[in-house]
């Protein structure tokens, strides 16, 4: 992590090893508000909202000080593209060296013998014609099927169980050999889903500046100031039997703000347990239909139960709010959603450091873990298909991975004009967060292409979380 993460990966793994971290309290809007605000502030903590209005308002005098008549671009920095790039190529380099390594004894330095050759081979006339080989060297290994050696190598017949010696004590212990590997069919190399994020690093994808994310009128969220880790009471019911705040990690909010939701939006959470999100989504009193979906009916159980919580009756939401239990990839409604929040299943890296049961890491879940920049590319693929022209889609992690994050979004963008020929932006939210600098930290300085990412650090503990707007223009 530390080649992907730079400088700040020190301060980023003490945050994330803290099993405690920061939260935000919504203000559920179908409650009794005034109480919930003046209970909020009297613990000491900030309206998000009026934090971003007076930043922005500052942040927007001294451009016009400065006399600059729009915000100033961000500047692409070639020195941390070229030190991003070179680290996720050196990563890609270790990992095919342990695997190259792993096929030979332990005393025998593989890749060293492979950089010795190199080395003598810079004083050799034909070394440019040995690069390609050393390079094939150390690319992942190649499979191929058994039957093609069976056909080459000698079977020694004497070691063949024959049925006419019959089955006798001895004639059991003989040794058979194999013909076929079980499960060959499902193995997968670990160097694999950095295979996939080579594919489409080539795409280009037409990247356009948005000055400005608006804050909700409606949305009222509350927050301690940086350094300040207190924590918010345990939620309560309200005279009308609704919870009166909604707690969760601060940067879980900035997807929802990403989207940008006007009045009479019709919103697909395509993954939405355990339902924060769309809980947000709804606060902002936004959303003229909301169709939160699942795939798995037990995560979608608790997010009825959410809903149930803070809303009250869902009879009175029947025409507003809709919750369907699909797989992701199988949704096709087109042309429907004008706003689709995209956050997939991902390693979800502050939970596993903190948690034994069901962590993504555990050596029988390693398929699985390898397979998801695959299965988030699907899940977004499918949302860019179904978008309108003029929709917003907004893909979002809680992984530090650039393959799960910029990665997974040049997927999907290439396979999209691929097999749509649709034209997508990516909106670049550099300017549009500035305000709101005040209580996050943004890793500006990861080289990132598309996204933009919310890394924790000891003063401002929320995320990781990564998020990239897109639109379709045609």
């Amino acid at each position: 992590m530390e080649l992907v993460n730079g400088s700040m990966w020190p301060t980023i793994r003490e945050a994330m090893m803290c099993e405690t971290h920061k939260y935000v309290a919504v203000v559920n809007n179908f409650a009794d508000t005034e109480p919930i605000v003046q209970k909020l502030q009297l613990l000491g903590a900030l309206n998000v909202s009026d934090l971003h209005r007076v930043h922005k308002e500052n942040y927007e005098e001294r451009l016009r000080r400065r006399g600059d008549k729009f915000p100033p671009q961000k500047e692409p920095d070639s020195e941390t593209k070229l030190v991003s790039q070179s680290a996720i190529a050196e990563r890609l380099k270790s990992r095919a060296q342990e695997e190259l390594q792993s096929l030979f004894p332990p005393d025998y330095d593989a890749a060293g013998q492979f950089i010795d050759n190199k080395e003598k081979q810079n004083e050799d006339e034909n070394y440019e014609n040995e690069v390609p080989k050393i390079k094939k060297l150390l690319e992942p290994s190649q499979m191929r099927p058994i039957e093609e050696d069976l056909k080459s190598i000698k079977v020694d017949e004497n070691r063949i169980v024959k049925p006419s010696s019959g089955l006798t004590s001895g004639a059991l212990q003989e040794f058979i050999p194999a013909t076929k590997l079980k499960g060959l069919d499902d193995y997968i190399l670990e160097s694999d889903p950095y295979q996939h994020y080579k594919e489409g690093s080539e795409f280009q994808v037409r990247v356009e500046p948005e000055s400005t994310i608006e804050f909700p009128e409606h949305l009222k969220i509350f927050a301690f100031e940086e350094g300040n880790n207190s924590r918010f009471p345990s939620p309560r019911r309200s005279l009308n039997g609704n919870f009166d705040y909604y707690l969760m990690d601060g940067a879980s909010i900035l997807p929802v703000l990403a989207l940008g939701l006007k009045p009479g939006d019709t919103m697909l959470d395509m993954c939405a347990a355990p339902g924060g999100k769309s809980l947000v989504a709804l606060q902002t009193l936004y959303p003229q239909i909301l169709v939160c979906n699942d795939s798995k009916l037990s995560r979608l159980h608790h997010l009825e139960d959410v809903m149930n919580e803070y809303l009250g009756n869902l009879d009175h939401w029947e025409r507003r709010l809709f919750l369907t239990n699909k797989d992701a990839r199988a949704i096709d409604d087109e042309n429907v959603y004008t706003k689709i929040l995209v956050d997939v299943p991902c390693t979800t890296d502050r939970l596993n450091l903190h948690t034994e049961e069901n962590n993504l890491f555990k050596p029988s879940r390693i398929k699985e873990r390898l397979l998801l920049p695959e299965l988030q590319t699907e899940i977004l693929l499918q949302a860019l298909k179904i978008m309108p022209v003029g929709g917003t889609v907004v893909y979002s992690t809680c992984s530090l991975s650039p393959i799960q994050n910029d990665g997974v979004v040049q997927m999907a963008l290439k396979k999209c004009w691929e097999e749509t020929q649709s034209t997508m932006i990516v909106k670049d939210l550099y300017e549009a967060l500035a305000p709101l600098r005040c209580i996050y930290r943004f890793g500006n300085d990861f080289g990132l292409k598309y996204g933009n990412i919310v890394v924790p650090t000891p003063k401002h503990n929320w995320g990781p979380l990564y998020f990239c707007k897109i639109v379709r223009v045609n």
